[in-house]
Protein backbone atom coordinates (compact mmCIF):
# COMPACT_ATOMS: atom_id res chain seq x y z
CA UNK A 1 0.00 0.00 0.00
CA UNK A 2 1.13 3.30 -0.85
CA UNK A 3 -0.66 6.60 0.35
CA UNK A 4 -0.50 9.85 -2.02
CA UNK A 5 -1.08 13.39 -1.45
CA UNK A 6 -0.78 15.77 -4.05
CA UNK A 7 -2.01 19.39 -4.27
CA UNK A 8 -4.69 20.40 -6.47
CA UNK A 9 -3.62 23.22 -8.86
CA UNK A 10 -6.91 25.09 -8.28
CA UNK A 11 -9.81 24.15 -5.34
CA UNK A 12 -12.27 21.66 -7.21
CA UNK A 13 -15.56 20.27 -5.09
CA UNK A 14 -14.22 21.70 -2.03
CA UNK A 15 -11.00 19.81 -2.47
CA UNK A 16 -7.52 21.08 -2.06
CA UNK A 17 -5.51 17.72 -2.07
CA UNK A 18 -5.96 14.37 -3.63
CA UNK A 19 -5.28 11.54 -1.84
CA UNK A 20 -5.24 8.02 -1.96
CA UNK A 21 -3.57 4.69 -2.25
CA UNK A 22 -1.70 2.88 -4.85
CA UNK A 23 -1.78 -1.23 -5.03
CA UNK A 24 0.08 -3.20 -6.87
CA UNK A 25 -1.14 -6.64 -8.02
CA UNK A 26 -0.34 -9.39 -10.77
CA UNK A 27 -2.13 -7.27 -13.49
CA UNK A 28 -0.51 -3.79 -12.19
CA UNK A 29 -1.44 -1.15 -9.97
CA UNK A 30 -4.66 -0.23 -9.23
CA UNK A 31 -5.63 3.13 -7.33
CA UNK A 32 -8.12 3.39 -4.78
CA UNK A 33 -9.34 7.09 -3.90
CA UNK A 34 -13.04 7.50 -2.43
CA UNK A 35 -13.29 11.16 -1.16
CA UNK A 36 -13.43 11.73 2.36
CA UNK A 37 -16.79 12.42 2.41
CA UNK A 38 -17.56 8.64 1.28
CA UNK A 39 -18.82 5.73 3.72
CA UNK A 40 -17.66 2.02 3.91
CA UNK A 41 -20.86 0.94 1.44
CA UNK A 42 -19.56 3.60 -1.52
CA UNK A 43 -15.95 2.79 -0.62
CA UNK A 44 -16.19 -1.05 -1.78
CA UNK A 45 -16.95 -0.25 -4.95
CA UNK A 46 -13.80 1.97 -5.41
CA UNK A 47 -11.79 -0.83 -3.77
CA UNK A 48 -13.56 -3.72 -6.30
CA UNK A 49 -12.28 -0.94 -8.69
CA UNK A 50 -8.58 -0.93 -7.89
CA UNK A 51 -8.86 -5.47 -6.95
CA UNK A 52 -9.62 -5.36 -10.42
CA UNK A 53 -7.10 -2.99 -11.94
CA UNK A 54 -4.45 -4.67 -9.63
CA UNK A 55 -5.49 -8.55 -9.90
CA UNK A 56 -7.87 -8.86 -12.93
CA UNK A 57 -6.93 -6.58 -15.70
CA UNK A 58 -9.40 -5.06 -18.20
CA UNK A 59 -11.08 -5.90 -21.67
CA UNK A 60 -9.76 -5.10 -24.83
CA UNK A 61 -10.11 -2.03 -26.50
CA UNK A 62 -11.85 -1.61 -29.46
CA UNK A 63 -9.61 1.90 -29.94
CA UNK A 64 -6.61 2.98 -29.05
CA UNK A 65 -7.34 6.81 -28.18
CA UNK A 66 -10.60 8.76 -26.72
CA UNK A 67 -11.16 12.31 -27.15
CA UNK A 68 -11.41 13.87 -24.13
CA UNK A 69 -12.33 17.36 -23.11
CA UNK A 70 -11.08 20.17 -20.73
CA UNK A 71 -11.99 20.62 -17.22
CA UNK A 72 -12.64 24.07 -16.21
CA UNK A 73 -13.18 24.65 -12.63
CA UNK A 74 -14.86 27.96 -11.00
CA UNK A 75 -12.08 30.03 -11.89
CA UNK A 76 -12.65 33.64 -13.41
CA UNK A 77 -13.39 34.04 -16.80
CA UNK A 78 -9.64 35.35 -17.62
CA UNK A 79 -8.54 32.05 -16.33
CA UNK A 80 -11.12 29.96 -17.91
CA UNK A 81 -10.37 31.36 -21.26
CA UNK A 82 -6.31 30.49 -20.97
CA UNK A 83 -6.91 27.01 -19.66
CA UNK A 84 -9.46 26.30 -22.63
CA UNK A 85 -7.25 27.85 -25.17
CA UNK A 86 -3.74 25.80 -23.07
CA UNK A 87 -5.94 22.61 -23.34
CA UNK A 88 -5.81 21.75 -27.18
CA UNK A 89 -9.48 20.31 -26.77
CA UNK A 90 -12.23 20.74 -28.70
CA UNK A 91 -14.80 19.84 -25.98
CA UNK A 92 -15.00 22.21 -22.35
CA UNK A 93 -16.65 20.98 -19.19
CA UNK A 94 -17.32 23.72 -17.20
CA UNK A 95 -17.73 23.76 -13.49
CA UNK A 96 -20.95 25.83 -12.26
CA UNK A 97 -22.94 26.69 -8.82
CA UNK A 98 -19.83 26.70 -6.95
CA UNK A 99 -20.69 27.56 -3.03
CA UNK A 100 -20.36 31.08 -2.45
CA UNK A 101 -20.49 32.33 -6.18
CA UNK A 102 -22.98 34.19 -8.43
CA UNK A 103 -24.90 33.03 -10.87
CA UNK A 104 -23.38 36.23 -12.76
CA UNK A 105 -20.07 34.22 -12.40
CA UNK A 106 -21.33 31.21 -13.94
CA UNK A 107 -22.42 33.28 -16.96
CA UNK A 108 -19.47 34.90 -17.38
CA UNK A 109 -17.31 31.80 -16.94
CA UNK A 110 -19.32 29.79 -19.80
CA UNK A 111 -19.21 32.93 -22.20
CA UNK A 112 -15.23 33.07 -21.66
CA UNK A 113 -15.19 29.37 -22.56
CA UNK A 114 -16.72 29.97 -25.77
CA UNK A 115 -15.15 32.27 -26.95
CA UNK A 116 -11.98 30.36 -25.86
CA UNK A 117 -12.87 27.18 -27.67
CA UNK A 118 -14.98 28.80 -30.69
CA UNK A 119 -18.35 28.08 -32.38
CA UNK A 120 -17.16 25.10 -33.77
CA UNK A 121 -15.98 23.87 -30.12
CA UNK A 122 -18.38 21.62 -28.09
CA UNK A 123 -19.69 23.51 -24.26
CA UNK A 124 -20.86 21.61 -21.71
CA UNK A 125 -21.68 22.34 -17.78
CA UNK A 126 -21.55 20.73 -14.88
CA UNK A 127 -23.54 21.52 -11.90
CA UNK A 128 -23.00 18.90 -9.20
CA UNK A 129 -26.73 18.60 -8.30
CA UNK A 130 -26.50 22.77 -7.11
CA UNK A 131 -29.62 23.70 -8.41
CA UNK A 132 -33.51 23.53 -7.66
CA UNK A 133 -35.75 23.06 -10.31
CA UNK A 134 -36.67 26.40 -11.11
CA UNK A 135 -33.09 27.42 -10.57
CA UNK A 136 -31.59 24.63 -12.90
CA UNK A 137 -34.28 25.55 -16.26
CA UNK A 138 -33.87 29.36 -15.45
CA UNK A 139 -29.84 29.11 -15.74
CA UNK A 140 -30.03 26.36 -18.31
CA UNK A 141 -31.82 28.64 -20.84
CA UNK A 142 -29.43 31.33 -20.21
CA UNK A 143 -26.25 29.24 -20.09
CA UNK A 144 -28.03 28.04 -23.62
CA UNK A 145 -27.26 31.18 -25.39
CA UNK A 146 -23.20 29.84 -25.88
CA UNK A 147 -24.61 26.87 -27.09
CA UNK A 148 -24.46 23.91 -24.73
CA UNK A 149 -23.77 20.59 -25.29
CA UNK A 150 -25.29 18.95 -22.60
CA UNK A 151 -25.73 20.08 -18.67
CA UNK A 152 -24.37 17.25 -16.29
CA UNK A 153 -26.55 16.88 -12.83
CA UNK A 154 -28.45 19.92 -12.46
CA UNK A 155 -30.24 18.89 -9.30
CA UNK A 156 -29.61 16.58 -6.90
CA UNK A 157 -32.22 13.87 -7.14
CA UNK A 158 -33.78 11.97 -10.02
CA UNK A 159 -37.06 13.48 -9.96
CA UNK A 160 -35.32 16.51 -9.75
CA UNK A 161 -33.61 16.04 -12.87
CA UNK A 162 -36.85 14.30 -14.79
CA UNK A 163 -38.28 17.49 -14.29
CA UNK A 164 -36.01 19.73 -15.26
CA UNK A 165 -35.66 17.67 -18.56
CA UNK A 166 -38.79 18.03 -19.27
CA UNK A 167 -38.35 21.87 -19.18
CA UNK A 168 -35.30 22.40 -21.18
CA UNK A 169 -34.21 21.92 -24.84
CA UNK A 170 -30.70 21.32 -23.29
CA UNK A 171 -29.96 17.05 -23.02
CA UNK A 172 -29.78 16.29 -19.25
CA UNK A 173 -26.84 13.99 -18.55
CA UNK A 174 -26.69 12.13 -15.02
CA UNK A 175 -23.48 11.80 -13.14
CA UNK A 176 -24.09 11.44 -9.21
CA UNK A 177 -27.55 9.94 -9.81
CA UNK A 178 -25.72 6.75 -11.54
CA UNK A 179 -22.80 6.35 -9.44
CA UNK A 180 -23.87 7.20 -5.94
CA UNK A 181 -26.89 5.07 -6.34
CA UNK A 182 -27.25 1.32 -4.61
CA UNK A 183 -29.32 1.16 -8.12
CA UNK A 184 -27.36 2.80 -10.47
CA UNK A 185 -30.03 2.14 -13.65
CA UNK A 186 -32.49 3.49 -12.26
CA UNK A 187 -31.79 6.95 -13.70
CA UNK A 188 -32.92 5.66 -17.18
CA UNK A 189 -36.67 4.06 -15.42
CA UNK A 190 -37.28 7.48 -13.92
CA UNK A 191 -36.63 9.36 -17.35
CA UNK A 192 -34.00 11.22 -15.77
CA UNK A 193 -31.30 11.64 -18.37
CA UNK A 194 -30.19 11.62 -21.62
CA UNK A 195 -26.55 10.60 -21.28
CA UNK A 196 -25.09 8.74 -18.38
CA UNK A 197 -22.11 9.75 -16.98
CA UNK A 198 -19.75 6.78 -15.83
CA UNK A 199 -16.81 6.60 -13.35
CA UNK A 200 -14.92 3.70 -13.19
CA UNK A 201 -13.83 3.50 -9.46
CA UNK A 202 -17.87 4.38 -8.03
CA UNK A 203 -19.12 2.05 -10.30
CA UNK A 204 -16.39 -0.49 -8.78
CA UNK A 205 -14.69 -1.10 -12.34
CA UNK A 206 -13.90 -1.15 -15.60
CA UNK A 207 -16.16 -4.52 -16.23
CA UNK A 208 -18.99 -3.50 -14.05
CA UNK A 209 -19.46 0.06 -15.75
CA UNK A 210 -19.44 -2.02 -18.65
CA UNK A 211 -22.56 -3.90 -17.59
CA UNK A 212 -24.20 -0.33 -16.43
CA UNK A 213 -23.86 1.35 -19.60
CA UNK A 214 -25.58 -1.76 -21.64
CA UNK A 215 -27.90 -1.76 -19.23
CA UNK A 216 -29.18 1.43 -19.01
CA UNK A 217 -29.11 2.10 -23.12
CA UNK A 218 -27.84 5.57 -22.63
CA UNK A 219 -25.03 7.51 -24.55
CA UNK A 220 -22.09 7.12 -22.14
CA UNK A 221 -19.10 9.64 -21.19
CA UNK A 222 -16.73 8.08 -19.31
CA UNK A 223 -15.58 10.81 -16.84
CA UNK A 224 -12.63 10.48 -14.27
CA UNK A 225 -13.16 11.04 -10.51
CA UNK A 226 -9.55 13.40 -10.27
CA UNK A 227 -7.26 10.72 -10.44
CA UNK A 228 -3.69 9.84 -10.89
CA UNK A 229 -3.03 8.58 -14.56
CA UNK A 230 -3.24 5.07 -12.24
CA UNK A 231 -6.88 5.62 -12.09
CA UNK A 232 -7.33 7.53 -15.24
CA UNK A 233 -5.64 4.60 -17.61
CA UNK A 234 -8.86 2.40 -15.96
CA UNK A 235 -11.47 5.13 -17.08
CA UNK A 236 -9.40 5.57 -20.68
CA UNK A 237 -9.58 1.26 -20.66
CA UNK A 238 -13.55 1.51 -20.18
CA UNK A 239 -13.68 4.09 -22.85
CA UNK A 240 -11.78 1.95 -25.39
CA UNK A 241 -13.84 -0.66 -24.68
CA UNK A 242 -17.36 0.78 -25.49
CA UNK A 243 -19.20 -0.33 -28.59
CA UNK A 244 -19.93 3.28 -29.20
CA UNK A 245 -18.17 6.57 -27.85
CA UNK A 246 -20.45 9.24 -29.23
CA UNK A 247 -18.52 11.81 -27.00
CA UNK A 248 -15.52 13.50 -25.66
CA UNK A 249 -14.48 12.21 -21.68
CA UNK A 250 -13.59 13.56 -18.86
CA UNK A 251 -10.54 11.99 -19.01
CA UNK A 252 -8.23 15.05 -19.05
CA UNK A 253 -8.37 16.13 -15.49
CA UNK A 254 -4.77 15.66 -14.73
CA UNK A 255 -4.15 18.78 -15.68
CA UNK A 256 -5.96 19.63 -12.31
CA UNK A 257 -3.04 18.48 -10.01
CA UNK A 258 0.26 19.70 -9.12
CA UNK A 259 1.68 16.49 -9.93
CA UNK A 260 2.04 13.04 -10.90
CA UNK A 261 3.06 9.26 -10.27
CA UNK A 262 4.25 7.76 -13.45
CA UNK A 263 7.15 8.47 -15.97
CA UNK A 264 4.73 9.57 -18.64
CA UNK A 265 1.42 10.90 -17.38
CA UNK A 266 -1.80 10.79 -19.27
CA UNK A 267 -2.13 13.96 -20.50
CA UNK A 268 -3.62 14.95 -23.85
CA UNK A 269 -2.34 15.57 -27.13
CA UNK A 270 -4.27 17.22 -29.02
CA UNK A 271 -7.75 16.72 -27.72
CA UNK A 272 -7.06 12.74 -27.21
CA UNK A 273 -5.51 10.64 -24.57
CA UNK A 274 -3.65 6.93 -25.88
CA UNK A 275 -5.32 4.12 -24.65
CA UNK A 276 -2.04 2.47 -22.19
CA UNK A 277 -0.96 1.88 -18.72
CA UNK A 278 2.04 4.21 -18.02
CA UNK A 279 4.02 2.99 -15.38
CA UNK A 280 4.19 4.16 -11.86
CA UNK A 281 8.00 5.43 -11.07
CA UNK A 282 9.30 5.29 -8.13
CA UNK A 283 10.86 8.66 -7.58
CA UNK A 284 7.84 9.97 -8.53
CA UNK A 285 5.79 8.77 -6.25
CA UNK A 286 8.25 9.19 -3.26
CA UNK A 287 7.62 13.24 -4.14
CA UNK A 288 4.28 12.58 -3.31
CA UNK A 289 4.27 9.78 -0.83
CA UNK A 290 2.53 10.37 2.76
CA UNK A 291 4.74 8.94 5.26
CA UNK A 292 3.54 7.80 8.65
CA UNK A 293 1.50 5.45 10.87
CA UNK A 294 -1.68 8.09 11.79
CA UNK A 295 -1.93 8.05 8.07
CA UNK A 296 -1.35 4.90 7.20
CA UNK A 297 -3.59 3.46 9.57
CA UNK A 298 -6.61 5.74 7.86
CA UNK A 299 -6.31 4.36 4.82
CA UNK A 300 -6.11 0.91 6.29
CA UNK A 301 -9.60 1.30 8.30
CA UNK A 302 -11.10 2.66 5.24
CA UNK A 303 -10.03 0.11 2.80
CA UNK A 304 -10.93 -2.53 6.10
CA UNK A 305 -14.48 -1.33 6.22
CA UNK A 306 -14.95 -1.28 2.74
CA UNK A 307 -13.43 -5.18 2.51
CA UNK A 308 -15.93 -6.20 4.98
CA UNK A 309 -18.45 -5.11 2.68
CA UNK A 310 -16.87 -6.07 -0.50
CA UNK A 311 -15.71 -9.42 0.47
CA UNK A 312 -13.52 -11.76 -1.53
CA UNK A 313 -9.73 -11.74 -1.30
CA UNK A 314 -7.75 -8.87 0.37
CA UNK A 315 -6.54 -6.00 -1.76
CA UNK A 316 -4.77 -3.13 0.64
CA UNK A 317 -2.07 -5.38 2.27
CA UNK A 318 -2.15 -8.43 -0.12
CA UNK A 319 0.52 -9.73 -1.51
CA UNK A 320 1.40 -8.89 -5.36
Amino acid sequence: MRVYSIPMRTRFRGVTRREGVLVRGRAGWGEFSPFPEYGPAECARWLAAAREAACDGWPAPVRDTVPVNVTIPAVGPERAHAMTKESGCRTAKVKVAERGQSDADDLARVEAVRDAIGPDGRVRIDVNGGWDVDHAARMIRSLDRWELEYVEQPCATLEELARVRRRVDVPVAADESIRRAEDPLKVRAAGAADVAVLKVQPLGGVAAALRVAEACGLPVVVSSAVETSVGLAAGAALAAALPELPYACGLGTLSLLEGDVVEDPLRPVAGVIAVRRPVVDEEALRRWEVSGEARDEGWRERAAAAQARLGGPPVIGAAP
